[in-house]
């Protein structure tokens, strides 16, 4: 069961244009268009690079996914730092480091091992400035707001990745990898620059944060792994972390199988790419239609028919269909993936104040390297059941996840919560449905009660 608002909370629907009327979520927005545009070419071009220069099909897969499996790792390590550091800074200097390394690619000739290491490197701090900028938005933007927020970054993130992959390949062709690698690092550079200049600066008590002598008594990495653990300890957030990274991941191992099920299945040439296409295309129309169409509550209760509707089509994988078929297919899978939206709120709600941005930092890198794991897993399976069976197998993970998710129930026994006042007026908004169902069932009458949920506790 997803908690959900009051009812006069979440009766009111944001606009775009009302959350692209906040200017700092304009800069951030276009900022990271841009940067998962340089992410995208840069990836592309570095895989190109290896296999010219190795020939070796695995070490240029490991090339193109080298920079997403280190993430997770960076996220517990260093996650807390999002969270103890002034976010002009951070933000702008993860930028200038994206730079750096793509600078570092094109111009020096390296070893393959130590271009690979600096990747990976690279992709170790991206939680923390990832979690910095998540934590600002949530920051800025209020209630149904912050929703259409996830939504347009999720849009841009899609788009951009297939601008960025299709950029790649014909700045590759005219200029070259390497000075494809420096026009990656213009963009980047472009976008520290911006940071720079147009946010303000932001002190720690500006935007919630804390200092991190008041943290705790450790350092970076003492405090971030106590942090991450505090979090995933935390049943409502470890739930809500898990039902936003699963389905992701089964999508991802059934899109890493998709060359060679067209392959297998004698597709026309260049079919591979317009099925590969669908699934973003598809991720486009769901988030544009459920986040304008949709009102907050039916969102939030559509989240299991959509994780369904993201599962299903891909069993009909099972059945090996045609081209035109699979693509219908794959467009209404990525419809599916929509259901993020629903999950935004109630998993914003159940974040203690002084750990938000670790918090996101942890989602994000989770949900990556989930991501990065599901198609070597599948592909696996492949081997054995054929690529038809291994999406539809992705495909059933992905209804049993939706299935799990139905047996969800909110707690009942009272547990003291710090972060959060025990009134109901101050108390989040998901919560609240919470502690009047608990009192009602008690006394017959609404009374204010502690939310009996670990989740914030503080970090």
């Amino acid at each position: 069961m997803i908690p959900t608002a009051e009812p006069a909370q979440v009766n009111r629907r944001a606009t775009y244009r009302e959350v692209l009327a906040e200017p700092r979520f304009r800069l951030f927005f276009s900022t990271r268009a841009v940067a998962i545009t340089a992410g995208s070419l840069r990836i592309t071009t570095f895989s190109v690079l290896v296999f010219a220069a190795t020939g070796s099909a695995l070490l240029s897969a490991l090339a193109f996914g080298i920079g997403f499996l280190p993430q997770l790792f960076g996220s517990l390590l260093l996650g807390s730092l999002a969270d103890r550091l002034p976010p002009r800074a951070l933000i702008a200097g993860g930028y200038a480091l994206e730079c750096a390394a793509a600078l570092l690619l094109a111009l020096v000739r390296m070893p393959i091992a130590a271009s690979l290491g600096v990747v990976a490197l690279v992709a170790l701090a991206t939680p923390v400035f990832g979690g910095a900028s998540s934590r600002l938005v949530a920051q800025w933007l209020k209630g149904d707001a912050y929703v259409l927020g996830r939504s347009l970054n999720n849009i841009a993130s899609s788009g951009a990745q297939l601008i960025g992959l299709a950029l790649g390949g014909a700045v590759v062709a005219v200029l070259g990898p390497h000075r494809a690698l420096a026009v990656s690092a213009a963009l980047y550079l472009g976008c520290a620059l911006a940071i720079r200049i147009r946010l303000p600066r932001l002190e720690l008590g500006e935007f919630g944060g804390t200092p991190g002598s008041a943290r705790g008594d450790g350092g970076a990495v003492r405090a971030s792994l106590h942090g991450a653990g505090l979090l995933l300890r935390g049943h409502t957030v470890r739930r809500l972390m898990l039902a936003q990274w699963l389905p992701p991941a089964f999508v991802a191992g059934a899109e890493g199988l998709i060359v060679a099920y067209a392959g297998g299945r004698h597709f026309a040439p260049g079919w591979y790419a317009v099925l590969m296409g669908c699934l973003p295309v598809g991720m486009l129309v769901g988030d544009l239609l459920v986040g304008r169409l949709l009102r907050p509550p039916t969102r939030e209760r559509l989240v299991v028919p959509l994780i369904a509707l993201t599962g299903l089509p891909l069993v009909g994988f099972a059945a090996e269909p045609g081209a035109g078929v699979s693509s219908c297919l794959l467009l209404l899978c990525g419809f599916g993936l929509a259901y993020g939206l629903g999950l935004q709120r109630p998993f914003l709600d159940a974040l203690p104040q002084d750990g938000q941005g670790q918090a996101f930092g942890l989602l994000g890198s989770g949900s990556m390297t989930l991501q990065g794991v599901g198609p070597a897993c599948f592909g696996s399976v492949a081997a054995g059941i054929g690529t038809g069976g291994a999406i539809a197998l992705a495909g059933g993970a992905a209804v049993l996840t939706a299935g799990w998710i139905l047996t969800w129930h909110p707690p009942t026994s009272p547990v003291p919560v710090p972060n959060y006042s025990t009134d109901q007026r101050t108390a989040p908004n998901s919560m609240r449905v919470v502690l009047l169902r608990s009192s009602r069932r008690r006394s017959g009458r609404p009374r204010a009660v502690t939310h009996p949920t670990p989740t914030t506790t503080s970090l």
